[in-house]
């Protein structure tokens, strides 16, 4: 039998049918698209700074994203990555190890496909974060010691033939960090018209490491001249680690701000696209939060505040040199989730945080007139 070229081209070009997984796995992604276009772009808010001439501070507003957080763009693009390696089916339970914000989003994503997920989660956490895990359909699984989420949830994502989320190795490779509407990509393009829209310094946190490997290989890839900072706790092991790659763990009690900041070096976090690191004490970061959150008339996270510190001594130090600009941060959840933690005085006071002289003095810094 002879097949002409164009009968032939026919034939070929017709895809076989998809298996059943294949068709549940198309319909996941499709679920996980249509909920991205029903999400608008997050805020970027401009903040004033009488008292510093010719810089002005941005943020880019995560709080706004359905799950509430900066996270929801990780826990996407992490259940994506899963679905797109042939690693979720319909039947996979997901698990993960979190200190909170990232499980949130991570449930509310595992929801929208139909999927169990299970958290695993130190139990020092905010009792705000196990109610928002709990309401978007998640389960927990709390351990004593922040260093045991790790085993755990592999323990019990082994032990189901479930997947293992695991966002600490995988946060800086499941998202496109040259577009798809990643961080960096909005931050540059809502920056535009602004009255320096290449922005002189862009800070953010580290937990996993992905938002700052996204936004240091975005920075290169888009040839900016834009500087990346990472503001990190100082009991984290982060800013040590980039000081000296031979410090790869610490010991001793963890920070209290949650979601940034570990007590071991994480795979997804990678030095060489941070140009600096500012290690920041907890009463600042309780101090600056709380300096923020009354300029902007809302409550926001501990993790904010770490961003707010290392925003002001640059700024500061961008006046001494006589430059302007801009710079940009990272509002990285709402206040609302720490209630009965940073936003309650007597548990600060319990755990001896005196937060009160730099919230006066990042209060300065934020002041309305000069």
């Amino acid at each position: 039998m002879i097949v002409s070229c164009e009968r032939f081209a026919s034939l070929t070009a017709v895809p076989a049918p998809p298996s059943p997984d294949r068709t549940w796995t198309l319909d996941a992604i499709r679920r996980l698209e249509a909920d991205f276009c029903r999400s608008a772009d997050t805020h970027l808010i401009r903040v004033e700074l009488p008292a510093t001439p010719g810089i002005t501070l941005y943020l880019k507003d995560e709080s706004v994203h359905p799950s509430g957080s900066l996270k929801h763009r990780l826990a996407r693009s992490l259940i994506l990555y899963g679905l797109c390696n042939g690693w979720i089916g319909p039947d996979t339970m997901l698990v993960e190890a979190t200190s909170g914000s990232t499980a949130v989003s991570e449930a509310y994503f595992a929801r929208l496909i139909g999927l169990r997920f299970i958290a695993v989660v130190p139990r020092s956490i905010a009792s705000a974060k196990i109610d928002a895990i709990r309401f978007q359909g998640g389960e927990i699984h709390f351990v004593d010691d922040p260093r045991e989420v790790y085993a755990a949830a592999r323990g019990l994502a082994d032990a189901s033939g479930g997947h293992y989320l695991d966002q600490f190795t995988y946060a800086e490779r499941a998202t496109d960090w040259r577009g798809n509407n990643n961080i960096a990509e909005s931050i540059f393009a809502q920056m535009a018209k602004e009255d320096s829209p290449e922005p002189s310094w862009i800070v953010c946190g580290a937990g996993t490491g992905g938002t700052s490997a996204t936004l240091g290989r975005f920075i290169r890839y888009g040839r900016h001249a834009t500087r990346l900072c990472v503001a990190d706790p100082a009991a984290s092991v982060f800013h040590r680690y980039y000081d000296d790659p031979a410090i790869q763990t610490v010991e001793g009690e963890c920070s209290c701000i949650e979601g940034i900041g570990r007590p071991q070096v994480e795979p997804s976090f990678v030095p060489s696209v941070i140009d600096r690191m500012i290690a920041v004490d907890d009463a600042d970061s309780i101090g600056a939060m709380r300096a923020i959150s009354a300029r902007l008339g809302r409550p926001v996270g501990g993790s904010t505040g770490t961003n707010i510190v290392a925003c002001a001594m640059l700024i500061e130090e961008m006046v001494a040199a006589g430059q302007r600009g801009s710079v940009v941060t990272i509002l990285c959840d709402s206040g609302l989730r720490y209630g009965d933690t940073y936003y309650d005085d007597g548990w600060l006071a319990a755990r001896r945080i005196d937060w009160r002289p730099a919230a006066a003095r990042f209060e300065r810094f934020l002041r309305q007139s000069a």
